[in-house]
């Protein structure tokens, strides 16, 4: 349980960086050249690879790796949510829960049936 719990802690952290490093510089960087723009976003990845890459060899003991990517496609489209609201100030729209609930339902189908490895 506690290997569960570190690789989706682990991985919402690594999303946070991620979301943040793809479309932060919308909001902070938005006058700056694009080549400063794409190094200070590459040195933002560097740190939610330092998180994703054992988030993932922990995760892999415990989920197959389509449950990985599951779990890995939601935490995504949360942090995203939280992100798109709080960080950059836009509304969300009734479309985002259906997509959400259509995560819901990818995760049901994919951990159906098969046992966490």
């Amino acid at each position: 349980m506690m290997g569960q719990l570190a690789t989706i802690c682990l991985l919402v952290c690594s999303n946070v960086f991620m979301t943040y490093a793809w479309y932060g510089h919308l909001r902070d960087f938005k006058h700056r050249a694009l080549f400063t723009v794409i190094m200070l976003s590459w040195g933002v990845a560097f740190f939610e690879y330092c998180l994703q890459v054992p988030a993932n060899r922990i995760g892999y003991r415990h989920f197959s790796l389509a449950q990985l990517k599951i779990i890995q496609e939601i935490i995504t489209m949360c942090v995203f949510a939280v992100f798109c609201t709080v960080y950059m100030r836009e509304q969300l729209r009734l479309d985002f829960l259906w997509a959400g609930l259509c995560m819901v339902a990818a995760a049901y189908f994919m951990f159906r049936g098969m046992g966490a490895v």
